[in-house]
């Protein structure tokens, strides 16, 4: 790092230069940490939701924020916690066993995102008594483009949340209020939210006791509110007309579904919304997205991507019933798939790490140009944060040589032209 870059951690870094500079992800743990009071998640003219600091923050629980904060900082997966049978995949982090697999309950299994996987694992722990709770998200009931942060603590409401949300949520905004109040609880959230989680365990002694799991997806990047908004007009229908806007789910990967207030319905294929070039939008995601070193959720205990349809050795999205991969990270989540299976709360098939690998090939240049990329906002004197642990070198030999220097140069001008700069409000 040169002098004139700063660590964020080492710097006395504020909340609003971490939005501005474009490094929130928007997980909603500094509001947690500081209270409501003082910091509350908002939606601002970007379309993402940010902490808005509405009185002062002292220095210790600053410091205690910049500790946890996935924007700024996240350490990768201990290989020493692999175990024998386990496998440090270079791109794709640890895996300890790997599954297709699909929610025992048909009904599940067809009204979620894909097979069902984090649902049906969040209701099992909760039915065996090994948590009080779910933290996750849901559409929020006031505004259905928008996400809620949920606290479930039985089956139908952990279902509520069943279905995607391709936008900003910020779940951990209850972390804190669970922890003082002695709950045990479970995240099922975006790998960036399980980083969080991670880094807070190192300040609070209480997360170890008190969320003994974490269960991600894979994340392609948070879309801005715009998006959902641009989705809905190309439809005809303004914002304040939306009664339900579903992004994916009932069917597998399921139409992306806007019902109106008058009853009106309009529906498009996931293929239409992510990868039609001809639509009104783009797939918008935050700054922070392009410098992840982690939306595979290598920090969770089971990470529960699509288990994709492959046809010629390159996924599909065409219409069938829903599959999951479950890739326990930990032994703690092998035992919980495992577990899981046993009760019936899942079912599962063979896959092999070839066909995962190539199912989830677009994660791969993300990941292997992602220390160039950090390398461009710390030779452009900008915040950079700090992702240790996620074989740095190995991923610059992966990316070569000029696979790093187109990274290196896109960073540059993307910070040249400022497009990692997010306004305040």
């Amino acid at each position: 790092m040169t002098a004139s870059s700063p660590s964020p951690r080492r710097s006395g870094i504020d909340l609003p230069t971490i939005v501005a500079h474009g490094l929130c992800a928007g997980c909603g743990l500094c509001e947690s940490l500081a209270g409501k009071t003082r910091v509350e998640m908002t939606i601002t003219s970007y379309g993402q939701i940010r902490p808005v600091v509405k009185a002062p923050v002292d220095e210790a629980t600053m410091a205690s924020i910049r500790e946890v904060c996935p924007g700024i900082r996240i350490e990768g997966p201990d290989p020493a916690n692999i175990g024998e049978a386990g496998d440090m995949d270079p791109v794709f982090g640890p895996i300890r066993t790997l599954h297709r697999g699909w929610s025992g309950d048909p009904a599940i299994r067809h009204r979620a995102a894909a097979g069902g996987g984090m649902t049906a694992l969040s209701i099992h722990l909760l039915e065996t008594n090994a948590v009080d709770a779910i933290l996750h998200v849901c559409a929020s009931t006031e505004s259905p483009m928008l996400t809620d942060a949920q606290v479930s603590r039985s089956r139908a409401e952990v279902i509520s949340g069943a279905q995607s949300r391709y936008g900003p949520a910020a779940p951990l905004v209850h972390v804190h209020r669970l922890l003082d109040e002695g709950v045990r609880f479970a995240v099922a959230a975006k790998p960036c939210d399980v980083g969080a989680i991670r880094n807070l365990a190192r300040i609070d002694p209480r997360v170890e006791a008190q969320i003994p799991y974490l269960i991600t997806n894979f994340c392609g990047g948070v879309p801005t509110l715009h998006t959902a908004r641009k989705i809905a007009a190309y439809s005809g229908v303004a914002p304040d007309e939306v009664e339900i806007f579903r992004w994916r789910g009932e069917g597998w990967p399921g139409p992306t579904h806007v019902r109106t207030k008058s009853g009106a319905v309009h529906e498009l294929t996931y293929d239409k919304v992510w990868f039609d070039p001809g639509v009104p939008w783009s797939y918008d995601i935050q700054y922070r997205c392009k410098i992840c070193p982690d939306a595979i959720g290598e920090l969770a205990d089971v990470a529960c991507p699509d288990g994709w349809v492959m046809e010629n050795g390159k996924p599909v999205h065409k219409e069938a019933p829903g599959q999951n991969v479950f890739v326990a990270r930990t032994a703690k989540g092998e035992r919980l798939v495992a577990e899981a299976a046993a009760a019936g709360a899942i079912e599962l098939a063979p896959i092999g790490l070839d066909e995962f690998l190539a199912m989830h090939d677009d994660h791969r240049p993300r990941k292997i140009e992602g220390p160039a990329r950090v390398l461009a906002l710390r030779m452009s004197a900008e915040p950079a944060p700090r992702f240790t642990r996620f074989r740095r070198w190995r991923m610059v030999l992966k990316n070569g040589f000029w696979g790093n220097l187109e990274a290196l140069l896109g960073g540059l001008i993307r910070v040249r032209e400022r497009r990692n700069r997010e306004p305040l409000i």
